[in-house]
């Protein structure tokens, strides 16, 4: 295929997305919606609920936790499961969160999961420098979640006086 060729099609596939998903909020650009809506965490029926939107859903939390790395998170943090669906494994990993300490260990074992992911899309971003408009939406949702883990604790474990 020569340059002039690939220039119309490049053309072609653009003007398709812009036909096809412009002003489309149900399609993302670039994979960063808008979640600008900021829910409370007791705005859900329960404390799972809640943080299963706050930290496994990849378009707010910048990182995909799949059902290996739940596991694996578990497994940091003192607990032992077996591959079940994503949501269930959560449901899981909380119940064995139900005190302080094991919630503590949990968030601790995410950050350290979500830190690793965060050095794999910054090393991305060096080696590639286009791919940044990808990364970094990504690492900036992935911060902003690991700096709500000290918020869970307080509000659903908070420390007795």
């Amino acid at each position: 295929m020569n340059e002039k060729d690939m220039n119309t099609l490049r053309e072609e596939f653009a003007n398709l997305n812009l036909k096809n998903f412009a002003g489309n909020r149900a399609v993302c650009e670039n994979g960063s919606c808008d979640t600008s809506q900021e829910h409370d965490l007791k705005d859900y029926p329960s404390y799972t609920e809640a943080l299963y939107a706050k930290l496994i859903a990849p378009h707010v939390s910048g990182i995909y936790i799949s059902r290996w790395d739940i596991k694996e998170i578990a497994l940091a943090a003192g607990d032992s499961m077996a591959i079940h669906p994503r949501k269930r494994m959560f449901e899981l990993l909380m119940k064995y969160a139900t005190s302080r300490e094991n919630m503590q260990a949990v968030l601790d074992a995410m950050e350290n999961h979500m830190e690793e992911k965060i050095t794999i899309y910054e090393s991305l971003m060096q080696d590639f420098p286009a791919s940044e408009v990808v990364f970094a939406p990504k690492i900036e949702k992935a911060r902003k979640t690991m700096r709500l883990f000290p918020q869970i604790i307080e509000e659903y474990f908070p420390e007795e006086e």
